[in-house]
């Protein structure tokens, strides 16, 4: 029975569940879907780097309070972060790796690093 190649549409005979003519054409089928796939994870990650980045360089002590539109200038992107954690005020910090973040007073943004005590909420 001939049947159409799922990659590059050539006729072949084989095995009823065969889609691929050639090992060559399942590969690369199998690499541009992975491709497409991990695509979205790497950039992802790309956006978290950055991100961390630049936590990492507006918190040289521990604690640092910085304006939200200083950030948004420096190119980070507020949507993408690893973790949250909650204090006992109901405040919730955004974390990227161990630096978090939290908004206060409507325009200014809290950076502190991660500190042993939040693991058990993890």
């Amino acid at each position: 029975m001939k049947r159409k190649c799922t990659l590059c549409n050539e006729e072949f005979v084989g095995r009823s569940d065969k889609k691929f003519c050639s090992d060559s054409c399942r590969n690369a089928f199998n690499n541009l879907n992975k491709k497409e796939h991990e695509q979205f994870i790497t950039d992802v990650n790309k956006i978290l780097r950055k991100n961390r980045m630049i936590l990492h360089q507006l918190n040289p002590v521990g604690k640092s309070t910085v304006r939200k539109e200083y950030l948004d200038k420096m190119g980070f992107d507020f949507q993408f972060f690893t973790h949250t954690y909650t204090t006992k005020n109901n405040n919730t910090y955004k974390f990227c790796y161990e630096y978090g973040y939290f908004e206060i007073e409507g325009d200014k943004i809290l950076i502190i690093n991660w500190q042993q005590y939040m693991k058990n909420q993890l």
